[in-house]
């Protein structure tokens, strides 16, 4: 095998599975629906109200000024992390840095983890004023209720898990770097698949840390009956003992209810503030829609979507070190890419890559969203009364608890957003309708 070629042959394959995942046949009623939803945005005013979701006033002010301060953090974010990034290469911070963890031990466990911990510690500084600015803006705005103790504490809770296990990782990659200083890429690429899969195993166990959970059929067991139906409407094996209520509220007034983990980990989990904001009829369109990833396997495909893109990018950041250290690593004082402080380079080759494939994972992810929230109509035909009506007040609700601009920048909306925005869900979903005559739904056959 040409390995040199396998990266380009891992994003073909990628990419077709992304458009046979993702841009499945489009039904009449799916055509119809994004036409009209594609009209309506087209015909608003840019930020301003649709017909199909509007904002108050004074909530369309505060949605146009959040909407202009995302733009600013996402790309002023990552224009810093890759400055910063540069000027601890300049200055030799790397360097120090791995000079400090081999003077401390010989060990090369110990070395790696302590590299990862001023690693990680100089992150955190740097990226503290954005952090705590984009923390300022959610309490100015309401969208958290969280003490800024509580939130240090979760900051601290964050930084002692990715120490853990990114030092783990930091030390198998070096470790594999010097054994295979050619083909380490393609190897630890291998290695990483059973650590990604473990880590969405281990995920459930993991949010417990964070937040505090109850079995939902405790809480709420006249919801978990309408629930069960969309389980059983779409044959899958969720039991009542693995739907949870998650006490959001104790830290934002944001919603959400998904489905998380698989095999024997696999749970539906719903906030409370989802439950405190929308009818029971709203929570199952989106408890639907969520059900639809797992039903039409987003999970499986964006995992191996993930994958090939995960291996071009190792790769890309193999030929961007060797071509680095051999330009600047007498600057940088990084003698090899088997030197502790290559670790800088390779988050520089990531940063800048990360740009460029930021759209294409984007576009896949909102590809998944728009197919979810067309199973999610279907799955609550028949048990709700007007399934159009139902998935239009969800996004209303959605949509105003995040404060959501109504007809955001394309362009942005095209490079950053994993979802489409509220409003052309919005849109789409008041116009989809295929239990009309000469028409049928696109995954609940009539």
């Amino acid at each position: 095998m040409n390995l040199r070629r396998l990266p380009l042959l891992i994003i073909v394959i990628s990419l077709t599975l992304a458009g046979l995942t993702g841009c499945a046949r489009e039904t009449p009623a799916e055509h119809a629906a994004n036409v009209y939803a594609a009209h309506e945005l087209a015909a608003a005013p840019p930020h301003g109200n649709l017909p199909d979701y509007a904002l108050a006033p004074a909530d369309l002010a505060k949605a146009q000024h959040l909407g202009t301060l995302r733009v600013v953090l996402h790309f002023g974010g990552e224009a810093w992390e890759i400055l910063c990034i540069l000027l601890l290469l300049n200055f030799g911070i790397f360097a120090r840095m791995r000079d400090t963890a081999v003077k401390i031990s010989t060990n090369r466990w110990a070395q790696g983890y302590m590299f990862f911990l001023l690693a990680v510690l100089v992150d955190t500084l740097l990226g503290l004023p954005l952090d705590l600015y984009a923390r300022h803006l959610s309490l100015r705005y309401g969208l958290s209720v969280q003490s800024w103790p509580g939130w240090f504490a979760d900051q601290a809770k964050t930084f002692a898990l990715t120490w853990l296990i990114g030092g783990l990782l930091l030390v198998l990659l070096f470790w594999i770097i010097r054994r295979l200083p050619r083909t380490w890429w393609f190897a630890f690429w291998c290695v990483s698949i059973p650590i990604i899969l473990f880590g969405i195993f281990v995920a459930p166990y993991i949010e417990p840390i964070f937040f505090q959970y109850q079995p939902l059929a405790q809480t709420n067991p006249a919801l978990v009956a309408q629930l069960e139906q969309v389980v059983e409407k779409g044959h899958m094996n969720i039991p009542t003992e693995r739907m949870f209520l998650m006490k959001a509220s104790a830290k934002t007034t944001t919603l959400n209810a998904d489905v998380e983990g698989f095999g024997s980990s696999k749970r539906v989990v719903v906030w409370d503030t989802t439950i405190a904001k929308m009818t029971p009829d709203e929570i199952l369109f989106i408890f639907g829609h969520e059900s639809g990833h797992y039903v039409l396997g987003h999970i499986v495909s964006t995992i191996i979507f993930s994958l090939g893109l995960l291996l071009v990018t190792l790769y890309v950041g193999y030929l961007f070190v060797h071509w680095a250290i051999a330009n600047f690593g007498a600057q940088w004082g990084i003698p090899s890419q088997n030197d502790w402080a290559a670790l800088g380079v390779l988050l520089l080759a990531f940063s800048l890559f990360g740009i460029i494939l930021e759209p294409m994972e984007n576009t896949y992810s909102r590809m998944h969203e728009h197919a979810a929230d067309i199973y999610g109509q279907e799955a609550i035909h028949g048990l709700v009364p007007n399934p159009q009506s139902t998935a239009v007040t969800a996004f209303d609700v959605l949509g105003k608890a995040y404060f959501a601009d109504p007809n955001s920048n394309p362009l942005y909306e095209f490079w950053t957003s994993t979802h489409p925005s509220i409003g052309r869900r919005a849109a789409f979903a008041k116009a989809y309708n295929p239990w009309l005559p000469g028409t049928e739904p696109k995954y609940f056959k009539k």
